[in-house]
C-alpha cells in the first residue's frame, strides 16, 4: 500500500515510542511502500559484513534500520518544537506544509 507520509528526506524528527524514544534526528530514507523511515543514529542494528574483493575488510558494522514513520514527528526549524503537520494551498495553487505550532512554512 503506497501511502504519502508525513516526513521527507532531510526532515528532522524526534523519535516518540520505542528503545530510541527522545532521540533526534534526520531523515536519510524514506520508504512509502512499507510506511517506514530510516532516521541518522536510530534504531541500530549489527551487521556481519564478510569481504568481498581482495584487500576489502570484513567485520562487524553497526547501520541504521527502518522504523514505522508513526513513530516519529516532525521538529519545526523556527520553534525547535515536536509539532504536527498541516498542508495549506497558497495564492498561487501550491501545497506547502506548515507547522501547527508557528504557521512557519517547512
Amino acid at each position: 500500500m503506497n501511502r504519502k507520509l508525513h516526513v521527507k528526506k532531510g526532515d528532522n524528527v524526534v523519535v516518540l515510542s520505542g528503545k530510541d524514544k527522545g532521540k533526534k534526528g534526520k531523515v536519510l530514507t524514506v520508504i512509502p511502500k512499507s510506511e517506514k523511515v530510516i532516521v541518522e543514529g536510530v534504531a541500530m542494528a549489527t551487521k556481519h559484513k564478510k569481504p568481498r574483493k581482495q584487500g576489502e575488510a570484513g567485520g562487524i558494522i553497526h547501520q541504521e534500520s527502518a522504523i514505522y514513520a508513526s513513530k516519529v514527528m516532525h521538529i519545526c526549524g523556527k520553534c525547535q518544537t515536536p509539532t504536527r503537520i498541516a498542508r495549506r494551498v497558497l495564492a498561487d495553487g501550491e501545497i506547502v506544509r506548515v507547522c501547527k505550532h508557528c504557521d512557519e512554512i517547512i
